[in-house]
């Protein structure tokens, strides 16, 4: 039986896998998506239009990445554990800065519940009122992206070895964040490389300080004030000392 030492994660920890309910909003999630996708490749075979929809789906794909990395700074920034609606995410990003590796431990049905909701009641109004495949091309991709975002995440945080050729070939090509590339979001100041699709967004955010113009707004009109600016807490950052003991190669050996 593995154990963990006082207050590092419980490696059995049962909130890392899924129930029924993660399943089923997951479910509620991902057909909603599919059924937008079906409408956008039905309806372009029978309007024969294909260079539009290819189009705004790659629009849809670099947005979703923009919306990603809007809500992960948010995310690391405000709120606390007592957060209504959010609350559960914040700790859940908290714990995640001081032990990396435990996202890749967290079932796929557990870890997209967060977002499923979410895809289901903004992509169902869509689905009943419009059947125009370029409309839906971009909101499949989209939300599709956003939908797997947090998968995407966590194969940022997962070996070579343990990731399907598929993924490890997008994220070669620039389409999925990379280990490389996400690396620099666990790295002092802990303040970039928020955007968790493709990335792509990161380098421009990053140097025109775009987060820290809103911080700085937020701040001074309602004066909420974000980790970033606060001294380094060791509540949040990783925790380097257990690496060796609890890192993915380790715990998939003592498995």
């Amino acid at each position: 039986m593995i154990t963990s030492p006082p207050n590092y994660p419980i490696l059995t920890d049962p909130s890392w896998r899924s129930t029924w309910a993660h399943r089923a909003l997951v479910a509620c999630g991902s057909i909603m998506v599919l059924i937008s996708l079906a409408k956008a490749i039905m309806g372009a075979a029978k309007l024969h239009l294909w260079f539009e929809p290819i189009l705004v789906g790659l629009v849809g794909h670099v947005l979703a990445d923009l919306m990603t990395g809007v809500y992960h700074w948010g995310i690391d920034n405000y709120g606390s554990a007592s957060t209504p609606i959010f609350g559960s995410q914040i700790d859940g990003f908290q714990r995640h800065h001081k032990w990396p590796w435990t996202i890749t431990r967290i079932e796929f049905a557990s870890l997209s519940q967060v977002v499923a909701p979410a895809v289901t009641f903004t992509v169902l109004p869509m689905v009943l009122a419009s059947n125009d495949p370029i409309l839906h091309a971009f909101v499949a991709v989209c939300s599709g992206c956003i939908m797997l975002s947090l998968k995407i995440h966590a194969w940022a945080h997962t070996t070579k070895s343990q990731i399907p050729p598929l993924v490890i070939a997008l994220q070669d090509m620039r389409l999925l964040v990379s280990p490389s590339k996400h690396a620099n979001h666990h790295r002092p100041p802990y303040n970039n490389n928020y955007c968790m699709v493709s990335g792509v967004w990161n380098e421009l955010l990053d140097k025109h300080q775009v987060f820290k113009a809103l911080e700085m707004i937020l701040f001074s009109k309602l004066g909420w004030r974000p980790r970033s600016w606060s001294e380094t807490s060791s509540n949040w950052t990783e925790d380097t000392e257990s690496q060796g003991l609890f890192n993915p190669s380790t715990i998939q050996a003592m498995d």
